[in-house]
């Protein structure tokens, strides 16, 4: 059987936690940010975690983890 290759894309943007969960960075805050409140601008620059019905799918994108 063949070595199971991991999807790049997924890999810049996932990180496991230490228990076990993903963690992603929150979408819209790289442009247009003038119109943008700055609470919606500071709550973006934190990371969350995933839901759990994604992890699944993130997981077989990245077996290594």
């Amino acid at each position: 059987m063949p070595k199971l290759k991991t999807k790049k894309g997924a890999a810049k943007r996932f990180r496991k936690t230490k228990s076990g969960h993903l963690k992603r960075q929150k979408a819209f805050g790289s442009h247009l940010l003038t119109k943008k409140s700055s609470k919606r601008k500071r709550s973006s620059k934190q990371s969350c975690l995933t839901n759990k019905t994604d992890e699944k799918n993130i997981k077989q994108l990245l077996p290594s983890i």
